[in-house]
């Protein structure tokens, strides 16, 4: 089976854990945003791709093939207060090969032969993106007032509520982003495509706003599956009911319909309503216990592979993840 998964960070990562349970031929489609830390640092200094996200994936590929000291290196961080405190390992290699190849995604297959991972990462865009976004809340005069913010971090922090985002090339906005070829040709040729978890306005929906990578999105024949947030995020979707990340969702890409959308049980307080806001995106939702009992806001990779599996139809109608999955939620 041939997946893809876009996304990035944490919500990227959780995807892939689980995803490389059900199949190894996995394609990470990852959003090239990031502003902040030391992604920002590298993408001002050398006018690169932001490599954390991308570095994140990697870290979560390697895990599943056994490279666990790959995955941590990767994700080491140096300290100090030195020229490096606070660039990741695998930052800093990404952003050499950026360099020394010229082309991001020859890079980044070369990181792929170099830390052994079976699965790819791809770029959602071969050049660095800008978030803007449409924000009320931050005119304590006029709450209503619309403000235009722009920047991943300044998006994923505001105290405002987001109304909407657009996606646009560093600097500019005279033009459309462009869609990553490789990343397209994934799409169009997946059995699978998965979208969420994550932060909703600056790591999953940036991809529906690419428009080569949207068209693909919306024309593949690939069974399309939105996996939910566990909590809402304080800032881009404080205050969020599950179904609302529907909405935004289809508000942002209306022509975009997905088969399948899968929920952790006990963050969704009405199934009956995320079930209609499913069924009006053409989907079924499925809803199982796939949070961590230990780690609160963070998805159990086992759990989420068994609910990947069951949506899918890859097991019986009798298959239990951890405590059941409710297929179509009927009568609630």
């Amino acid at each position: 089976m041939r997946a893809v998964a876009l996304g990035g960070g944490h919500g990227l990562h959780a995807t892939l854990t689980a995803l490389r349970r059900v199949t190894t031929r996995v394609t990470a489609v990852v959003t090239v945003a990031d502003d902040g830390g030391s992604s920002g640092r590298l993408r001002r200094e050398l006018g690169l791709l932001p490599p954390g996200d991308l570095r994140q994936a990697f870290a979560a590929l390697a895990a599943e093939d056994g490279g666990t000291l790959w995955a941590e290196v990767f994700q080491h961080r140096f300290g100090g207060d030195g020229a490096l405190a606070g660039h990741a390992v695998g930052n800093l290699l990404l952003a050499g090969l950026f360099e020394v190849m010229g082309d991001p995604v020859a890079a980044l297959d070369e990181a792929r032969r170099l830390i052994g991972v079976s699965g790819r990462v791809l770029p959602m865009s071969p050049e660095p993106l800008d978030i803007v976004a449409e924000v009320t809340g931050l005119d304590s005069e006029n709450p209503e007032a619309v403000r235009r913010i722009r920047g991943q971090v300044a998006v994923a922090s505001t105290v405002g509520q987001v109304r909407r985002i657009s996606l646009h090339p560093a600097g500019s906005t005279g033009r459309p982003p462009k869609g990553c070829a490789e990343a397209i040709d994934a799409v169009l040729g997946a059995d699978v495509v998965f979208l969420g978890p994550g932060s909703w306005f600056t790591s999953v929906l940036p991809h529906l706003l690419v428009p080569d990578l949207h068209d693909a999105l919306v024309r593949t024949k690939a069974t399309k599956v939105v996996i939910l947030n566990l909590v809402p995020q304080p800032g881009e979707t404080g205050g969020f009911s599950p179904e609302q990340h529907l909405e935004v969702l289809a508000e942002h890409a209306p022509e975009l319909r997905v088969d399948a959308v899968i929920a952790d049980r006990d963050s969704v307080p009405a199934p009956a309503r995320l079930r209609r806001a499913a069924e009006r995106l053409g989907g079924r939702a499925h809803l199982g216990e796939v949070g961590d009992p230990d780690v609160a806001g963070r998805h159990d990779p086992d759990a989420l592979a068994g609910c990947m599996r069951e949506a899918l139809g890859l097991s019986g109608s009798g298959a239990v993840v951890r405590g059941g999955v409710e297929e179509s939620m009927e009568g609630q």
